[in-house]
């Protein structure tokens, strides 16, 4: 790994307007990606029908799919930290983009699965690959704030693909995933015309030899990666997505809740899918105080070199009993069963003011996510602060690794607790018992963010002195 100085060849561009324009196509792209993950999961009645399966057997599809994306990122994310990056963002979508037509047109069960797992490869690249391009824009004082928007575009994502998953699929489930496909097709375009991101521009420590024409050019090697696993931050960071996602993985399954609901007041299929759909969504937006999370992050952070984590140890623990009352609370469901999507979407909307059950549920679900959300941009932004420019992409990709495999574990493994509970709880009640039960991985989470905020003020230290020498070094 060198640092060389003279002779850099200049991205094109790099006003202004193309550096935004660039950034709003990365994150944009973060969040047309996370449509894919929410897809599935409004659909699964139908899809099951269609290829006369169980609807456990869709759960295992999501369940591998997140599997198979977190392994492929690692390999996505080496290659980024090594090489140049945004030919291989470009070969991801358009991997994604084939997998999600593939899943559109698949003839049967297996088909389906094989063009999912393909669709996974190329996530894989965008969530890895795209960190790493992204918190070389931010300035570390602005890293919470920042990596909220950027954690917030995925959780839109998901939001908007429960939610087109339910409206678009309700009649026909292959028309959401054709329709993914061709804007697939249209982000690969857009990539064209982005700015080339120098490795390492947003740190003070190399401002100024950047800016006196030098190129940061330390690359990840092999030799790396037992220093990367001995900071001891990274592997808190890394571990509270086991248990974590294994909580957040569960939660795909809130729109079956609530379908199961509607169906057991006697709504038919089609509307019930909808509701679940429209419900899940409405109930996740507090994802949205993310921003919140990252704002407080970053002003706790400039106070103590623990903030980051304590704010997201305190948020993920403080949310555990609003989730509980949030699955327990009974709500009375009055749409018009049979109408179209517009006067479904009208109806649940109305009732959040006229039904005091779903009022309360709406602010209870509110309160849960917004105070989870605090774990996202921390967490994003920690990984960044932890870790020199070239090491961030791969630490990401681990992180996101032990996530998908903890996700994974909680998407398949509830919907085996939903089938082994729904003898002594019918349904609904036996999705509510499982998603409450599953919630309790929370807590392990809160206490490795808070042994995290012990170890992190070192490590961020020995990044900086780290940066500062080479910064030295290539003055000389």
């Amino acid at each position: 790994m060198t640092l060389t100085r003279g002779g850099m060849a200049r991205a094109w561009g790099g006003t202004a307007w193309h550096r935004g324009y660039s950034v709003v196509v990365f994150v944009l792209l973060a969040s047309l990606d996370n449509v894919t993950i929410g897809l599935v999961p409004p659909l699964y009645g139908s899809i099951a029908d269609a290829f006369d399966v169980s609807q456990r057997l869709l759960g295992l599809v999501t369940a591998v799919s997140f599997l198979v994306s977190a392994v492929a990122a690692v390999g996505w994310a080496y290659v980024g930290d090594r090489t140049h990056r945004k030919p291989l963002l470009m070969v991801g979508t358009l991997i994604w983009a084939a997998g999600t037509g593939g899943s559109a047109i698949a003839g049967n069960y297996a088909t389906f699965l094989v063009a999912q797992l393909v669709a996974a490869v190329g996530l894989g690249a965008v969530g890895s690959v795209g960190f790493s391009v992204v918190t070389d824009l931010i300035s570390p004082r602005r890293r919470g704030l920042v990596m909220s928007f950027w954690g917030l575009s995925q959780g839109v994502g998901t939001l908007a693909g429960t939610l087109v998953g339910g409206l678009l699929g309700s009649t026909d489930w292959r028309r959401p995933f054709l329709v993914l496909t061709v804007a697939g097709l249209a982000a690969t375009a857009a990539y064209l015309f982005t700015y080339d991101i120098r490795r390492g521009q947003s740190e003070p420590e190399l401002a100024g030899a950047l800016a006196a024409g030098a190129d940061y050019d330390y690359r990840i090697s092999r030799a790396d990666l037992p220093r990367i696993l001995g900071r001891r931050t990274n592997r808190w960071l890394v571990l509270q997505g086991l248990t974590a996602q294994a909580a957040f993985g569960s939660l795909v399954w809130l729109p079956v809740l609530f379908q199961e609901r509607a169906e057991a007041q006697g709504y038919s299929e089609p509307t019930a899918v909808a509701v679940g759909a429209v419900f899940a969504t409405l109930f996740q937006l507090g994802g949205v105080f993310s921003i919140v999370g990252g704002l407080v992050g970053d002003a706790v952070q400039r106070r103590t070199p623990r903030g980051r984590a304590l704010v997201a140890s305190v948020g993920i623990l403080a949310a555990l009993p609003f989730y509980l009352v949030l699955f327990f609370v009974p709500i009375r469901i009055d749409v018009p069963d049979g109408a179209g999507t517009g006067a479904v979407v009208g109806a649940v909307l109305a009732s959040v003011v006229t039904e005091p059950s779903v009022g309360l549920s709406l602010l209870t679900a509110l309160l849960a996510l917004a105070l989870t959300s605090a774990n996202s941009p921390n967490w994003f932004a920690l990984i960044a602060d932890v870790n020199p420019p070239e090491h961030r992409g791969t630490v990401y990709s681990l992180g996101n690794l032990v996530n998908g495999v903890g996700r994974a574990a909680g998407n398949y493994l509830v919907g085996a607790a939903f089938q082994g509970l729904r003898t002594a709880f019918p349904p609904p009640l036996n999705f509510a018992v499982g998603l409450a039960a599953f919630q309790l991985f929370f807590v392990p989470t809160g206490v490795m963010y808070w042994l995290a905020s012990r170890t992190s003020p070192k490590d961020i230290d020995d990044v900086r002195d780290l940066l500062h020498a080479r910064a030295g070094r290539l003055a000389e």
